[in-house]
């Protein structure tokens, strides 16, 4: 009985390992950077994961789920924010890449346009 809950377990333990080699997840950049951004602040996605993001001219911001109530009452406004950007970088299953998604927290509100 014990062999087979050994022989269960490695066979689990070697399908993660295998997983985790080929990507199918999401990668973190090293560092936040402090940055200055201004964009429309505009509620994304569907129930239940619907989320706030501030859309500038070149590239979306996500807004942590915890700073979003600093910025929910101001939706389909344009706003310039502080805080520290960071992005994530989700693969594909392969390996390949498949797009980057950059984040804001530690948000301050500078200015309302």
């Amino acid at each position: 009985m014990n062999k087979r809950i050994l022989l269960l377990l490695s066979l689990v333990l070697l399908c993660m390992a295998e997983i985790l080699a080929l990507g199918g997840g999401e990668k973190d950049s090293a560092k936040p950077q402090k940055v200055e951004v201004s964009g429309r602040v505009r509620l994304v996605g569907n129930s239940p994961t619907a989320s706030l993001v501030i859309s500038g001219d070149n590239r979306e911001w996500h807004i942590e789920p915890k700073e979003e109530k600093k910025l929910m009452h101001l939706q389909q406004q344009t706003v310039t924010v502080k805080g520290k950007e960071y992005y994530i970088d989700f693969v594909f299953a392969n390996g390949s890449p498949a797009e980057r998604h950059y984040y804001l927290k530690d948000i301050t509100v500078i200015s309302l346009k």
